[in-house]
């Protein structure tokens, strides 16, 4: 048997599946591995990840979640209309995108479900699980790239969506990354279950665009010791994301992250807030606005002013694709809980780390160097970094055992 052939497969189940971002990863990993287009903005393709030991993109198989039925072909047809995908590459790797397809299964909740929370988890966790052991998954991960949901009203309100899949994931006995504001592994029902797992998780809310910038800028100021006055903001953006941004809750979840980012960078939280504008004739594209004001020396005044206009899939589906690898590989090492070192990722991380984009991506090539000797050592046969456990049968079964226990604590009737 060849050595593609004999290599073990991972599966990148992707919540929202159907989106623009997972339309984008899906046909972005494709054709990468087609050799049409290179792996620019993958950040797990550059040297310093050669030796990690991560899946190769040819290895992933996806599938995933979704409330829509709108098949992925068609979403394509639609992203290339748009410019988001170049001509030419959906049709390309058409074969890819329907396979993807029909490995969706319906989402929820949707209107009129009748099904608790608990039957939520149980068919959503039966759904992935069907899907490790059909194609014979090494493991898989599971990645949140839906819509961005309003922060839930108080402790006796329904489990959201996202913390549902999270939880999901959980019981079939797969990593977790949260690559949207919605709560997820955050809510405290899922955070005591990934605490019995151990399972690996990461999260919250991929830094694509504006936020990017503050994580550069907000340590830049600081290490200058430029006193920031005021830091103000404004995003345009239409589609999926922008829809829902319109609702201010969803928005407020939305700009916790990007105000986190200036508080740990800058040691203040500075005046001024960001403004979502929902214009949805911008479709999948977008753009930031930054006003800084602050103060030189002798209190000289003065403004930088930053304009960020991209493409909210384009900049996001490779970061998926790392995070989707890394995790993966992650489980494989045997690393547990967060995984603080992926902040690098996020506005919002868990786990500790720094704010600032230069530490956090000193602390992402550290976690490189780590896996690196965990691959060395299990191929020297010594036993260290040796998987710990992927999504077959064994961490499942701990999985499954793990939620069902956690039902007695939960803090009200039907949650898992």
């Amino acid at each position: 048997m060849s050595a593609s052939l004999s290599r073990p497969r991972v599966g990148v189940w992707l919540i929202g599946a159907r989106g623009s971002v997972a339309t984008t990863v899906v046909t972005g990993c494709a054709a990468v591995t087609a050799g049409l287009h290179p792996p620019t903005g993958m950040v797990t393709e550059t040297p310093a990840f050669t030796d990690s030991g991560l899946p190769a993109l040819s290895d992933l198989v996806f599938g995933g979640h979704d409330t829509v039925d709108c098949p992925l072909p068609k979403r394509a047809e639609t992203l290339t209309a748009g410019g988001v995908l170049p001509p030419g590459v959906a049709t390309a790797v058409a074969a890819e995108l329907a396979a993807a397809d029909r490995e969706i299964r319906p989402g929820g909740p949707t209107p009129g479900d009748t099904r608790s929370e608990a039957e939520l988890i149980t068919a959503f966790a039966d759904d992935i699980r069907d899907f490790v052991h059909r194609h014979d998954l090494e493991r898989a991960v599971v990645v949140n790239v839906a819509s961005t949901e309003p922060a839930p009203q108080g402790p006796d309100a329904p489990l959201p969506a996202s913390t549902l899949y999270a939880l999901a994931a959980l019981r079939a006995g797969c990593p977790y990354v949260n690559f949207t504001p919605s709560e997820g592994m955050h809510h405290p029902v899922a955070a005591r279950e990934a605490e019995r797992t151990g399972l690996p998780y990461a999260g919250r809310d991929g830094k694509t665009g504006q936020t990017l910038l503050r994580a550069v800028l907000g340590p830049m100021f600081a290490q200058r010791a430029l006193n920031v006055r005021a830091w103000s903001g404004t995003n345009l953006l239409g589609g999926g994301d922008g829809a829902a941004l319109a609702d201010p809750a969803a928005a407020a979840a939305k700009n916790a992250g990007k105000e986190r980012v200036l508080a740990d960078t800058l040691g203040i939280v500075p005046e001024g807030e960001v403004h979502i504008d929902d214009v949805p004739a911008l479709g999948d594209w977008k753009t930031a606005w930054d006003h800084i004001a602050f103060d030189g020396f002798l209190g000289t005044r003065m403004i930088l002013q930053t304009i960020w206009q991209g493409c909210d899939s384009a900049l996001a589906a490779p970061l998926v694709l790392d995070l989707a690898r890394l995790t993966a590989r992650s489980h494989e090492a045997g690393l547990t809980g967060p995984l603080g070192d992926l902040g690098f990722y996020f506005k919002d991380p868990v786990g500790d780390g720094p704010a600032g984009l230069a530490e956090q991506y000193a602390a992402l090539g550290r976690l490189a160097e780590r896996l690196a000797g965990a691959a060395a050592s299990a191929d020297l046969g010594t036993g260290d970094g040796a998987v710990a456990g992927g999504a077959g049968a064994d961490a499942v079964a701990g999985a499954e055992t793990s939620a069902q226990s956690a039902q007695g604590d939960a803090p009200r009737g039907e949650r898992p």
